[in-house]
């Protein structure tokens, strides 16, 4: 094979980066996010979500008005954090998204995704102590958002494929969900991935470009289907 038709180091490296972001959005991932519904199951009790259509946009809605303005730009900020060794930022937006938790269901939620992923970064000896001295370390509870910044920042994931693998592993999610608890069939939710696949790649262009003023989830819709899956009667999921 001629010298020059081999793998540069480069790409070897942006190899590694791409494996490591389709390990961290994996159904696979053993963090148990397959539990959490992130109040969806409740729009369905509710009758708010009912079919494909119905469904398409209470996800547009959360996409736009939350994920948009509150996980994705942190998590750009969380990443950059990292990369600088700036643990108060760290600690700061980790904060941050924990305010922004508007339930006791979505708190704990995030809290138990992030113990989940600490847990097993730390089983693969990918915790910031054990990679650098003097390394800012993770924040007590760590949040779910926080912990996933971090294992893209150590995989040499870049920001932005960051984002949009954090967006997709969150429609997967709430796919599986709907999949689960609804009569949609694959078919419908693999529909859904085409419309909305589009609409993650708008939603990261949009994310990048807010400043610190401008973040701030607004679903009401959301907040209240969580706080009354508190006390549904049945249900599947944690959330």
């Amino acid at each position: 094979m001629p010298t020059e038709a081999l793998p540069s180091g480069m790409a070897q490296g942006d190899d590694l980066a791409l494996l490591g972001l389709l390990q961290l959005v994996s159904p696979a991932l053993p963090i148990g996010a397959f539990a959490f519904s992130q109040g969806l199951e409740s729009a369905f009790e509710l009758g708010w979500v009912s079919d494909e259509a119905s469904l398409g946009e209470w996800l547009e809605g959360v996409l736009d008005d939350g994920l948009t303005r509150c996980e994705l730009p942190v998590l750009a900020r969380l990443q950059a954090a990292w990369a600088s060794g700036d643990g108060l930022a760290v600690a700061e937006w980790d904060a941050w998204l924990a305010a922004n938790r508007e339930t006791a269901e979505l708190t704990a939620e995030d809290a138990r995704l992030g113990a989940s992923l600490v847990r097993l970064l730390g089983s693969l000896a990918l915790l910031p102590e054990d990679l650098a001295e003097g390394a800012p370390a993770l924040p007590d509870r760590t949040g779910y958002v926080t912990a996933f910044a971090w294992a893209a920042h150590r995989r040499g994931i870049p920001v932005r494929q960051a984002l949009l693998g954090f967006a997709w592993t969150w429609l997967e999610n709430q796919l599986a969900v709907a999949c689960k608890a609804l009569p949609l069939g694959h078919t419908a939710a693999q529909r859904l991935v085409e419309r909305l696949r589009p609409t993650l790649v708008v939603a990261v262009d949009e994310a990048l470009a807010l400043g610190d003023h401008e973040l701030g989830p607004a679903l009401p819709g959301l907040a209240l289907a969580s706080a009354l899956h508190e006390t549904q009667y049945s249900r599947l999921f944690r959330s």
